[in-house]
């Protein structure tokens, strides 16, 4: 949070000084741009930060480097996405042929330029990620004497529709334990069941088509989970048919910035697509950058070995129905992963059911980072004493 309101900070007092320039006053230009935050899920803290936002004698340029160098302090973040999307709202809202908005929109431009390279420039997983992946063995071993005590909270949401999409190199073995999970709980779940997933755009077609089959075989929405590369498919399918789907979820998928993802599986890729990554598919990529305007999880793991984990993070500060979710495991042991069924399972009752109570759910919060980054010995006494 200490982040969010540091960066805003800057940001804010660069659009409010672009709306001002456009002779806006200071109060004026406050109440334009807070109904620009108005579904960010931060908007009480950057409400208070625009009404405290006090203008100086610093130029756009001068205000414009002063957050770059934050982002670039920072490091990458898919959330700077918020800011460019925000940014060029205000720019498109200003008279087309003044001078000042000629000058607003070069420095807006380069904005997003630098906010471009800054995400392009993560680093793929360390060396040691890649030999923990060895862990997935145990993983897959072990998921068969461990599944039966995974606590099954039944659904309210009986039979509803759920299509699940492989990593690459997988095929429908590979999402058995997530598929059988689902159905115990009282999801009716559905197979790809196209074979080895290559990651080629010639699947698209047939998963459409496989949509549509199921969407009218229960007349409702299809909710999409996608492992790895299935995540890739999933998220493309949901922004070209949103009306069709009910919320996507990604486990340890890349999910935007692949054009310049650095990771160790790339000569595997190109070995056997026999072609540059820098080849692929324009159409496809783009269409991945995009956002859906479905309810959107993203599940991954600080420790992947295969994949850099801040490409498997979704733009949180869009909406509040965007949320990423750290688990503790390997990338290729995820389909094996107790806590990643769990949270699936929980995603998919998203804003229909309740979340369950008891000792049990609360228990289940000890398997995940978010609670042991908590400071002190109070986030067990909240966890288990609070009601």
């Amino acid at each position: 949070m200490e982040n969010t309101e540091i960066l805003y900070k800057s940001f804010l007092k660069f659009i409010i000084a672009i709306v001002v320039n456009n002779n806006k006053t200071l109060k004026e230009a406050k109440k334009i741009v807070t109904n620009k935050f108005a579904k960010h899920p931060n908007k009480k803290l950057i409400h208070k930060l625009i009404n405290d936002t006090e203008l100086g004698k610093k130029t756009l340029a001068t205000l414009s480097n002063n957050c770059l160098a934050i982002c670039e302090d920072f490091g990458s973040n898919r959330n700077y996405i918020t800011l460019v999307m925000i940014l060029k709202t205000i720019l498109s809202e200003m008279p087309a042929e003044s001078k000042t908005t000629k000058v607003a929109q070069k420095i807006g431009t380069d904005f997003e330029k630098k906010i471009t390279e800054i995400n392009a420039s993560i680093d793929a997983p360390p060396l040691y990620n890649m030999f923990l992946e060895g862990r997935s063995l145990i993983e897959w071993s072990s998921i068969a004497f461990i599944y039966p005590f995974i606590p099954k909270f039944k659904s309210n949401n009986k039979d509803k529709p759920v299509l699940l999409m492989p990593p690459y190199l997988g095929n429908d073995y590979s999402t058995v334990f997530v598929r059988k999970y689902l159905k115990s709980v009282g999801f009716k779940t559905y197979k790809w069941e196209l074979g080895l997933n290559m990651i080629n755009s010639k699947y698209l077609p047939k998963l459409i088509e496989r949509l549509d089959e199921i969407y009218e075989k229960h007349q409702e929405k299809v909710s999409l989970v996608g492992w790895s590369g299935g995540g890739i498919f999933a998220k493309i399918i949901a922004n070209r048919y949103p009306d069709k789907v009910a919320q996507l979820i990604t486990i340890g998928s890349p999910v935007w910035g692949i054009n310049n993802m650095e990771t160790p599986m790339i000569r595997v890729f190109e070995f056997l697509r026999g072609k540059k990554l820098k080849e692929r598919n324009k159409k496809f990529l783009k269409e991945l950058e995009e956002i859906p305007n479905v309810p959107i999880t993203c599940i991954y793991t600080k420790t992947d070995g295969l994949i850099p984990w801040k490409h498997c993070k979704e733009a949180t500060s869009l909406r509040n129905n965007i949320k990423n979710i750290e688990v503790y495991g390997s990338h290729c042991g995820l389909g094996a992963n107790a806590t990643v069924l769990r949270t699936v399972a929980k995603a998919l009752n998203f804003n229909t059911d309740k979340e369950p109570k008891g000792i049990i759910p609360k228990i289940e919060n000890l398997f995940y980072p978010k609670f042991w980054r908590q400071k002190g010995t109070t986030k067990f006494t909240n966890l288990f004493l609070k009601t």
